[in-house]
């Protein structure tokens, strides 16, 4: 390959993007998408834009070169909120002490900045590949997955996926899923003075908090991946009662359900069903669960002797990462939405998740440069001429 990296023009990119406000929520990429949609057509790619929501809006981008496998290129264009306690202005990109400071930094607009350049050079020499080349960007990852659920959903044939999130440019294979019951525990008010006369939610939801935990340690932490670490189960949030003096009527509770890859969210719903059911056997106890919180999905991975994880693995030493992996997200990512198309991928991407979702977010900008290279030479290696 002749074609390298133009560091300046990646960081007037991601200059670019970390301007663009696409704080979640509410999310609006849409303008970030239309800038990601420019830079791609520049570069010769056929280019769509999803709106499936007022002001939520997917980038789908591809260029046909040749017969070969599919290969799809991946992050998302929103970020966390930018939150207080900056040094900087979290939208005007600051370089200071070999770091690029600015709010999507490293997640995730130093990868999507990083992924265009790597599709740039791949465009400039085509007689290295063969095959087809996606860009798919979306909207709604930091919430939900949305934009990856609904592209997801159109089944759309790929063979191979680099998702783009925030690795020090290592490799990872798998990431835990999470699911999030809403769950309410019902009493009976009463005057708070005559306490006997009701049924006090509260502390009926402490019965049930003594089982949550009861059941993660017998049961829940004991599934353990090698990549990933244990499964867990607990309580995030929790809220009874409306008044001073009214014994609480109900009780509701937030679970936090980490998947390892394996695992089925069919089957963990089933498991949670389960263990309101036993609290009823026990303790009389009546819950129910109101509603499933949005959450970016279950868990997957690639085996590693599978050649996406083994080449990109490759690609990752050749740049100067010692240590590549694979690896585990304890957290999530669209890897599993690409994963149910039937591909198999990876996650690779500058910077860490250390200072991801913080103040002062940063992308080393060494690793962000590296980090195209890394891109480009995964694709290549999977779609060699």
């Amino acid at each position: 390959m002749t074609s390298m990296p133009d560091a300046a023009r990646m960081k007037r990119e991601l200059a670019d993007l970390i301007a663009i406000r696409s704080e979640n929520p509410p999310g609006r990429e849409t303008e970030a998408a239309h800038y990601v949609a420019a830079r791609l057509r520049e570069m010769g790619l056929e280019v769509a834009l999803d709106e499936y929501k007022p002001g939520r809006v997917n980038v789908e981008a591809r260029l046909v070169n040749g017969a070969g496998p599919v290969f799809a290129f991946n992050t998302h264009m929103d970020t966390v909120p930018a939150g207080e306690g900056w040094s900087s202005d979290p939208f005007a990109l600051t370089a200071r002490d070999g770091k690029l400071f600015g709010r999507g930094a490293c997640d995730c607009k130093g990868p999507l900045a990083s992924m265009l350049e790597a599709v740039r050079m791949l465009t400039a020499d085509r007689s290295a590949w063969s095959g087809t080349l996606l860009a798919i960007f979306v909207a709604d990852e930091e919430i939900a997955s949305e934009g990856a659920k609904h592209y997801a959903a159109k089944r759309p044939a790929i063979d191979f996926a680099v998702v783009g999130e925030p690795t020090s440019n290592t490799i990872y294979s798998a990431h835990k899923g999470s699911l999030r019951p809403l769950v309410r525990v019902l009493g009976v008010p009463a005057h708070s003075g005559t306490p006997h006369l009701g049924e006090n939610a509260v502390l009926r939801a402490g019965q049930l908090l003594a089982m949550v935990a009861e059941e993660h340690e017998t049961s829940v932490r004991l599934r353990s991946h090698p990549l990933v670490g244990e499964a867990s189960l607990t309580v995030t949030r929790i809220h009874g009662g409306h008044a001073d003096n009214v014994l609480p009527g109900a009780c509701e509770m937030l679970l936090d359900r980490r998947m390892v890859p394996g695992e089925s969210e069919e089957a963990v719903k089933a498991e949670i069903a389960d263990l309101l059911g036993r609290a009823h056997a026990r303790f009389g106890l009546r819950a129910e669960i109101l509603d499933w919180k949005p959450t970016t999905g279950g868990a997957t991975e690639t085996a590693a002797d599978r050649p996406i994880v083994q080449k990109s693995l490759a690609a990752a030493r050749a740049h100067g990462v010692a240590e590549p992996g694979p690896f585990g997200f304890q957290g999530g990512c669209d890897l599993v939405h690409f994963r149910s198309t039937g591909a198999e991928g990876v996650v690779i991407g500058p910077g860490s998740l250390s200072v991801a979702h913080k103040s002062d977010e940063f992308v080393p900008e060494d690793e962000f440069v590296t980090s195209s290279l890394i891109y480009r030479d995964t694709a290549i290696a999977m779609m060699k001429a």
